[in-house]
């Protein structure tokens, strides 16, 4: 399969590609704006991609609705504890906007909402250890996401890809048992920004429904926490039962539905965004 190239625009950083048939604004600098607004259009144009996608702070809002960008999605204090994070949207053809899962997804937040702030106390099953993970775990992480998913908006199946996040921006944590990788999850780390995105879930379907990414979950936040991250958030898949309830049982708040945003599993999926503020450690 081939995956979304990710490239820098100026200062800024962008990915873009046919797998998810978008331009997505990763991060903007402030010297690139507004220029960036034209050439990232231009880009879709061209490739003729359906969606642009921009995660931007609040104060470039203004330039990017005069281009036709929708608020998808918003997290308060952002960047470093301060700034609202906006996620906008524009779409080039009108069918990208048509999410026929629609009362699938309204469903999942209506479970999701009433089980805010209610996590179970969950403990490790007998037998099992919970540590970060090292690149001589890459190769069972690559095995463990081959079997959950068939495809997947980054190389997750590949243990070089996975070695090589850990060496730039990327934690990721297990759950082990006599050295079976039962459950994984990451988070990616901006420091710049003091957010972190709490993402990559994945646990063996025979040791789904024990709790593990809610262990996760809480590991994740700590080690966040300890690093002065001010904000952890996931973007989690909108259909899913299990993820957004996860999130909201942890205190996490809901802050938009990014439309077919994703594709995961061979299918543009609308995603979920959530949040929380972390409290710092002093």
């Amino acid at each position: 399969m081939r995956f979304d190239s990710t490239e820098h625009r100026g200062h800024s950083l962008v990915q873009h590609g046919e797998a998810n048939d978008r331009v997505y604004l990763m991060k903007l600098a402030q010297e690139d704006y507004p220029a960036i607004i034209n050439q990232i259009y231009e880009l879709a144009q061209k490739k003729r991609y359906s969606k642009i996608f921009a995660k931007v702070p609040a104060w470039a809002r203004t330039g990017f609705e005069q281009q036709g960008f929708n608020l998808e999605a918003s997290i308060p204090g952002f960047y470093n504890g301060r700034e609202e994070g906006l996620f906008l949207c524009h779409y080039l053809h009108s069918d990208r906007l048509i999410d026929h899962d629609a009362d699938r997804v309204q469903e999942v937040l209506s479970v999701a909402r009433a089980r805010m702030a209610k996590a179970k106390k969950t403990h490790l099953p007998p037998g099992c250890t919970s540590r970060l993970l090292t690149s001589a775990d890459c190769e069972n992480m690559a095995a463990l996401y081959r079997r959950i998913f068939a495809s997947y908006p980054f190389p997750i199946h590949d243990p070089q890809y996975l070695a090589r996040t850990m060496e730039e921006n990327v934690v990721y944590a297990g759950i082990l048992k006599e050295g079976k990788l039962l459950a994984v999850a990451s988070a990616e780390i901006d420091h710049q920004g003091s957010n972190a995105e709490l993402t990559d879930f994945a646990t063996d379907q025979q040791c789904q429904g024990q709790g593990l990414a809610n262990l996760l979950l809480t590991q994740l936040e700590e080690l966040t926490r300890a690093r002065g991250i001010r904000t952890c958030y996931t973007i989690a898949r909108a259909t899913s039962f299990g993820m957004n309830i996860c999130f909201a049982a942890n205190g996490y708040h809901y802050g938009g539905t990014l439309i077919k945003n994703t594709q995961i599993a061979g299918n543009l999926e609308s995603m979920n965004v959530w949040y929380k503020a972390i409290p710092t450690s002093h």
